[in-house]
């Protein structure tokens, strides 16, 4: 296993990283600090050439893969920026392999003009092409074109505008954009049995958005400690602070180093699952405890929900529990059988 990054990895970091702390401020945040869907950055993205970087060349796409996507991801994750990367481009683009179907949806995206939305696990059933049932909080429903929604035989694509849908906009923790998605004898084209594909990067994606956002929020912290005095010395100097500090940095390594473990495995098509279940584990765990110290350190600033750091703890609580918090991800290790080549 070789940690170092590519050079796309690299390039379409930096890159996104220019883009998103140019783009992404107080304002395009909003005044909760952050979600919604910000549209503008969207196609600020698309015209940049990071959605279709990674993306099939069959509909224009630089074919990298899902390292380069984590590492989109990250950077997403530092910003809190309120774009369907994960959905769109990480899930979507690597289930709708069909060419007619990456026309119809993927070139769209990749030019920042489609929006695609994942509904996994909900209370779906599907007859003859039909879909019917419901779904809270999918992530960007409220602003998707198109849908990918499982059911106990498979996943298939909906349009929003197909007979019978209903999304009704929803806000979560931190004010991200979702949306309760109703389906009633709802046509759909069927994409297989890849459920648990679009599970897996989902989750991993997650914790990729999770890195980013501990990250810049540890950074955040250390900055503020070495500012902010009480008894007229800086807090960093509190042998208590220093602790504080100095456990969040090991926390947000632990889920760096599972995330790229369960990221290069997932990439080279070996079996990820425990991987990714750690990766998701660390995620949800390490991401209470550095949230918090964030919020703790700031002291009274970090409670005020109009300071930056507060978008940072806040994406951090929502992201502890997409897919599962620590624990779950504990009970499904215990279940999983892993190959002896994993």
């Amino acid at each position: 296993m070789d940690f170092s990054f590519t050079e796309a990895q690299t390039d379409l970091s930096a890159l996104t990283r220019r883009i998103l702390t140019d783009q992404v401020t107080a304002e395009s945040l909003g005044a909760h600090g952050s979600g919604g869907f910000d549209a503008p950055l969207w196609t600020v993205l698309a015209r940049s050439g990071v959605l279709d970087a990674a993306l099939p060349s069959t509909v224009g796409g630089g074919g990298f893969g899902l390292l380069e996507q984590c590492s989109v991801l990250i950077e997403i994750g530092r910003a809190v920026a309120p774009v369907p990367y994960l959905s769109s481009v990480v899930q979507a683009g690597s289930v709708l392999t069909d060419p007619l179907l990456a026309e119809r949806w993927l070139l769209p995206v990749s030019r920042g003009k489609a929006v695609l939305a994942v509904a996994l696990g909900g209370s779906f059933v599907a007859s003859n092409g039909r879909l019917t049932g419901t779904q809270t909080a999918v992530p960007f429903a409220a602003f998707a074109d198109a849908l990918l929604v499982e059911a106990a035989n498979g996943v298939y694509i909906v349009e929003k505008d197909a007979a019978g849908v209903s999304i009704e906009a929803q806000s979560t923790t931190d004010h991200a954009d979702a949306g309760l998605v109703t389906l009633s004898d709802t046509p759909g084209v069927a994409l297989g049995d890849v459920g648990e594909q679009l599970r897996l990067r989902g989750t991993l994606g997650a914790c990729a958005q999770q890195l980013g956002v501990l990250e810049r929020a540890l950074e955040l912290t250390a900055a503020y400690t070495r500012e902010r005095k009480q008894f007229d010395k800086v807090l960093g100097s509190f042998q208590a602070v220093r602790h504080r500090l100095a456990d969040a940095y090991i926390d947000v390594e632990a889920v760096r180093l599972t995330l790229w473990q369960a990221a290069w495995k997932l990439s080279e098509g070996l079996p990820a699952a425990a991987d990714v279940a750690t990766a998701k584990f660390w995620a949800a765990e390490a991401g209470h405890r550095v949230a918090h110290t964030a919020v703790h350190l700031h002291g009274g600033v970090g409670i005020d929900v109009e300071h930056p750091v507060h978008r940072y703890f806040a994406a951090a609580k929502r992201l502890e529990f997409t897919s599962g918090g620590a624990t779950e991800q504990l009970l499904g290790l215990g279940d999983l059988v892993v190959s002896p080549t994993a």
